[in-house]
């Protein structure tokens, strides 16, 4: 049965206009982008075979096009909006930090950096450069690494922090394929990065490390 032949307190279009998109599951809301389902098989359907096959949220926006090629229904246009979506929420939460960034909103910073590591499956390390009204001058990839190593030079990130004449940095690397909790080696990188910059009187305000939907604050967990 087509979406069309539910009833409208059933469809999902209806319920999200009615009570907000928070209510959708995820199948849902990926039918409301696809619009249309396949032969046999309603929007919602079609949701729910994507979402097992990529098995998370993050599974399907990292996902490259070569992955959609198997799944009917969804081909190059599809694979396109999608990630024009996710590219839209990773510019709406940089203007959030632009607009000024303070401790009392980690939650957009976190926001970000998901948005920003999801698609990458080497782990890499960012710094986020902020003025002294904790506004975003910039988000900067440093370094970049294996599927589980980088190499971080604590004197690039001191030189890279006064050409953009930063106050204060918020540190940032991924976990492609582990978890967010901090090695001995990413506590002790961040002790010389503070050590470093403090030198040059530069704050680090946190270090945030994101394993897909999981995330680590040093701030947050009282070891920076």
């Amino acid at each position: 049965m087509a979406i069309t032949d539910w009833p409208s307190h059933e469809r999902p279009r209806e319920r999200l206009i009615r009570g907000g998109p928070g209510q959708l599951s995820d199948a849902e809301l990926l039918a409301i982008f696809l619009r249309t389902g396949t032969s046999g098989k309603s929007a919602v359907d079609l949701g729910r075979e994507i979402m097992m096959h990529f098995g998370s949220l993050s599974g399907l926006f990292s996902a490259k096009l070569k992955d959609f090629a198997g799944l009917n229904g969804i081909g190059p246009a599809k694979y396109a909006q999608l990630q024009a979506i996710l590219e839209l929420a990773r510019r709406l939460l940089a203007e959030d930090l632009q607009s000024g960034v303070t401790l009392s909103s980690s939650e957009k910073v976190t926001n970000y950096l998901q948005l920003y590591f999801s698609r990458q499956t080497h782990e890499s390390f960012v710094v986020l450069f902020l003025d002294v009204k904790n506004k975003l001058i910039e988000c900067n990839e440093m370094f970049r690494g294996t599927l589980s190593h980088t190499s971080v030079y604590p004197r690039e990130v001191v030189k890279a922090a006064l050409e953009n004449n930063a106050a204060s940095v918020i540190l940032a690397h991924n976990h492609p394929f582990g978890t967010a909790e901090p090695s001995n080696a990413d506590k002790t990188l961040t002790r010389s990065l503070k050590q470093a910059l403090g030198l040059v009187d530069i704050r680090v305000l946190d270090h945030i490390i994101v394993a897909g939907r999981k995330t680590f604050s040093f701030a947050e967990n009282t070891i920076l």
